[in-house]
């Protein structure tokens, strides 16, 4: 199936596409800000003691150390 491009459709159809993700989108439930930002905040910080990008990778279990050292002479 080809890629639809948007720019290549005529103005009526443009539209039609426009409505209908408004409508999708209108039926969103919305949060507040203030609340989801939070909500992330105390996600990220409960499981920060598992992330391996804040606590690091022990050596054993590191599958990107390196094996060995190349020496060309």
């Amino acid at each position: 199936m080809p890629a639809l491009h948007i720019e290549d459709l005529p103005e009526k159809e443009k539209l039609k596409l426009e409505v209908e993700q408004l409508r999708k989108e209108v039926k969103l439930q919305r949060q507040q800000v203030s609340k989801c930002s939070e909500e992330i905040k105390n996600y990220i910080e409960e499981r920060s003691g598992e992330d391996p990008l804040v606590k690091g990778i022990p050596e054993d279990k590191n599958p990107f150390k390196e094996k060995g050292s190349c020496v060309i002479s």
